[in-house]
């Protein structure tokens, strides 16, 4: 939180490599602050903070609007063409204490490509990573991205039918953190509208949790 006006949210996003990460931070900000392109490696290699500008008609609390704000950290894929395990896992803990150490973190956001199948061993492994990350109350802070939505709408499937013929691994996963999930087209620019409803999305599951944060321990160095 901000300004007694104003409501601040800060968001991690995680996910393999060429899932959208990047391109779904950029589409919650209303920018193009963190690079995104198709790549044979991983793009991104390092944390990156990106800010939103004042946004109005999202927000009301107790009968007031606020104007939101919203912080996105983008961090390295994993797994990752370049880094190993540990040097992902200890790359993000240091960004998210210094980046969120003070206020805490409202949610982290798993980026998952829709048009992909998760297999049980992928899925096994980011949520051992996640837990690595944020500890045992992970699901509370935790909710899907399902990107590259319109591949699956093209298919002819709608949210319902996708999440009908969804693996069980896949429905395992979104019941663990409470069916806390968003789908999001990547390959098209977000338009406000669109960006609204996401937004609005993601601050009732804030609200669902009553607002709270994941404190971050500052890192020792």
């Amino acid at each position: 939180m901000a300004d007694s006006d104003e409501m601040t949210i800060n968001l991690v996003v995680l996910g393999r490599t060429q899932t959208g990460k990047s391109a779904a931070g950029n589409s919650l900000l209303g920018s193009s602050d963190f690079e995104s392109h198709l790549s044979p490696s991983s793009v991104t290699t390092c944390c990156s903070l990106g800010h939103s500008c004042r946004i109005s008609g999202i927000i009301r609390r107790n009968g007031c609007e606020l104007a939101l704000r919203v912080r996105v950290l983008d961090t390295p894929s994993y797994p990752h063409s370049g880094l190993s395990k540990e040097q992902v896992r200890d790359t993000v803990k240091s960004a998210l204490a210094h980046h969120f150490g003070e206020e805490g973190l409202h949610l982290a956001l798993l980026v998952l490509r829709a048009d992909l199948p998760l297999y049980p061993d992928e899925s096994d492994h980011v949520i051992q990573f996640i837990q690595e990350l944020l500890g045992p109350t992970w699901k509370d802070f935790t909710a899907v991205l399902l990107t590259h939505a319109d591949k699956a709408e093209e298919a002819g499937f709608s949210e319902e039918a996708y999440l009908h013929s969804a693996s069980s691994t896949l429905l395992s996963l979104l019941s663990s953190v409470q069916h806390k999930y968003i789908f999001l087209d990547n390959q098209k620019s977000i338009i406000k509208k669109e960006r609204a409803i996401v937004l609005r999305k993601l601050l009732n599951f804030i609200r669902q949790n009553n607002y709270q944060v994941l404190p971050l321990k500052h890192s020792k160095e």
